[in-house]
């Protein structure tokens, strides 16, 4: 059996690997700083492979970039040995829950999401420091050399975060704050869906180094918006400048299969004996442009049937030409006065058969936002502040988002389909407004939209009304608004129907949330870096107990569980029974899709597991007393499900 990697992968090798299939003459060696012979592409000549036009070094050209950006890079392609651990007793409704709350540093945690939910996520929001000058950032220790920071895989700081203070008289201000936020936005580019979009809030200060590192990951041709949010009303008080009563919300698409939308209304669509089967609408035929700018649309439209002619407007054109006409024609798409008596129209007509809508943008349609202008329910930084109050009772965290504007957010990108398992990520969740937002929504509009929040376990300053509420840190303030405000999103559901003495248990949304920690890997260290264990003269420091068993002691059974999912793809909210076959313990993920079992395997447990025909079957080294036990599960499984793919830990 093989071994599974229980390793993030080497992103820098895949890119160099599909480098090498394509362009080989561009390979070369060089000598590290190490003196080692490593591989490398010459870029001289991979730009002339790319361009028709040699852009040397030197040469002076467009591009956006600052100290340590090529370590930005490379911490985010990096791979980690990392993993998350489930912690059943501060979830809520663990198993049954589609949602997700993980702690940890969010770099490391959105590398472990990547591939199992790469192009998986509809739509990511982030609120990340403002670098403001006075506020905290993510340390990824860039300052140091590229194996250090590498080397600290998960590694925190003793008080439990890696946040530090960004001084804006601090010489690497921008510096840091861009190197923060770059890598963590390669790595959520690769989450979302082709469909998805990130929105972005920001204030004045970075706005423009925000967009400059956006347009770089998804593109300038990606750019979806930029909308301004007034947070205030008040004026403060400034030693420079104007009072800024607002923030902005960049908002970039994946690609250009985004389609932002709000429910307006249904299509209203037409069924006809000329066409049975094919309902279809209709929609003007004229465009916004003179006759000198569409001169070949600037024609009188005659109606082939009746001899009617339809002069052009000089300001209005056809959206037609006098030569597509016929085309058009032929094809039924023109639809003239008087050919239908249900019809009330004055001039031709474009028609839209229903399944070009369907097949062209699943027959959306409502109102599309308009980038200079949020509703003006949208809310402020003081509704932000009630929505958390009217939970707590009291301030526990300083300036959150409006549930009313995530809710709006989530509604552009998610509220026409509404789909089975729509996915949105907030990785900078801080109080978790998103959360709320998202089963807020799914309570009124009946959605299945799923959440996973990812936030540091940032320490609550002392003294703070959060402090002395008795939260120790952001992660569980957030966690207690998602079960505060799922419990009341539940009550006011049911009230209604209790009150008529018929108790509401359809229909109910998804409140439950399954919480997830970053820690090391469960592997023990000789698992990655054996290498470690040499002294200088080559001999092992390491007592033989500890290579019997590859597992870390404190590591539980489901903590193995977790990390197999993570590193076969499986989607860590999949369902999760645990089976009792004489004594021991099996575990099924997703029907049968995965199966594991961790303990010393008897034939009788091996057999009902190989019965059951799961996609992967998992065990650990301790499973086979022997090569003879394991020869034996190779046996046991061709007899039973020969396809089952069976790895070991």
């Amino acid at each position: 059996m093989d071994k599974l990697p229980l390793r993030t992968p080497d992103l820098s090798k895949r890119h160099f690997d599909a480098l090498a299939a394509l362009f080989p003459n561009a390979l070369t060696e060089t000598i590290d700083e190490n003196g080692v012979l490593v591989r490398a592409v010459d870029a001289n000549l991979l730009q002339q492979e790319l361009n028709t036009h040699v852009v040397s070094g030197p040469e002076e050209r467009y591009q956006f970039t600052w100290p340590d950006k090529k370590k930005a890079v490379l911490l985010a392609n990096a791979p980690i040995a990392a993993t998350l651990r489930p912690c059943r007793e501060e979830s809520v409704d663990f198993d049954n829950t589609q949602n997700l709350y993980i702690e940890g540093d969010n770099l490391n945690v959105l590398k472990l999401l990547r591939e199992t939910y790469l192009g998986r996520v509809k739509m990511v929001y982030i609120d990340p420091p403002y670098n403001t000058g006075n506020d905290f950032i993510y340390e990824d220790n860039f300052v140091g050399e590229v194996g250090a920071f590498l080397a600290r895989d998960c590694q925190y700081n003793p008080e439990g975060n890696r946040m530090v203070r960004n001084m804006d008289s601090h010489g690497r201000f921008h510096t840091d704050w861009l190197n923060m936020l770059y890598p963590r936005l390669r790595v959520a580019r690769d989450l979302l869906s082709d469909e998805g979009v990130i929105f972005i809030s920001i204030d004045d200060g970075e706005v423009e180094n925000l967009k400059k590192i956006c347009t770089e990951v998804f593109g300038s041709v990606n750019f979806a918006g930029q909308f301004p949010w007034r947070k205030r009303t008040a004026k403060s008080d400034v030693p420079f400048g104007i009072s800024q009563d607002h923030e902005w919300l960049l908002a970039y698409a994946k690609s250009k299969a985004f389609s932002a939308c709000l429910q307006g209304g249904t299509r209203k669509y037409y069924e006809t004996d000329d066409f049975p089967g094919r309902p279809w609408r209709i929609h003007d035929l004229t465009k916004q442009t003179s006759a000198s700018e569409r001169p070949h649309s600037f024609f009188t439209l005659v109606d082939p049937k009746t001899g009617n002619r339809y002069p052009p407007n000089p300001n209005r054109t056809w959206a037609i030409t006098e030569e597509t006409f016929p085309r058009y024609y032929a094809e039924n798409r023109i639809v003239f006065p008087g050919d239908y008596e249900f019809l009330n129209i004055s001039k031709p007509a474009l028609r839209y058969f229903k399944e070009a809508d369907m097949e062209k943008a699943g027959d959306k349609f409502g109102f599309i936002p308009v980038s200079t202008h949020f509703p003006s329910d949208i809310g402020m930084t003081q509704d932000g502040t009630k929505d958390m109050d009217v939970l707590f009772g009291k301030k526990i965290f300083g300036f959150p988002k409006p549930v009313a504007l995530m809710k709006y957010l989530i509604q552009m990108v998610t509220a026409i389909t509404k789909d089975e398992g729509e996915l949105i990520l907030d990785f900078f969740s801080g109080s978790a407004t998103t959360a709320h937002a998202v089963m807020q929504l799914n309570a009124e509009d009946q959605g299945k939209r799923q959440f996973i929040m990812v936030q540091l376990p940032e320490l609550c300053d002392e003294g703070s009304e959060a402090a002395q509420a008795g939260y120790k840190n952001i992660c569980e303030i957030g966690k207690e608004r998602i079960r505060r405000a799922g419990q009341k999103i539940v009550d006011s559901l049911k009230l209604p129907m209790a009150q008529e003495g018929v108790p509401k248990t359809e229909n109910l949304p998804d409140i439950g949330f399954r919480v997830l920690k970053l820690d090391s890997s469960n592997m023990k260290d000789v698992y990655y870096t054996p290498q470690a264990l040499l002294s200088s003269g080559g001999a092992f420091q390491t007592p033989l107990d500890g290579l019997l068993d590859n597992i870390k002691p404190d590591r539980s059974a489901e903590d193995l569980l977790f990390q197999v999912m993570l590193d076969l793809g499986v989607p860590l909210s999949s369902k999760i029974e645990q089976r009792e076959l004489g004594g021991q313990t099996l575990f099924s993920v997703a029907n049968n899709y995965l199966m594991a079992c961790f303990e010393q395997a008897t034939d009788e447990t091996l057999t009902e597991l190989a019965k059951n025909k799961p996609y992967y079957a998992i065990f650990r080294d301790s499973s086979f007393a022997n090569d003879a036990g394991m020869a034996n599960v190779e046996q046991i499984f061709k007899t039973y499900s020969a396809k089952t793919i069976r790895k070991v830990l």
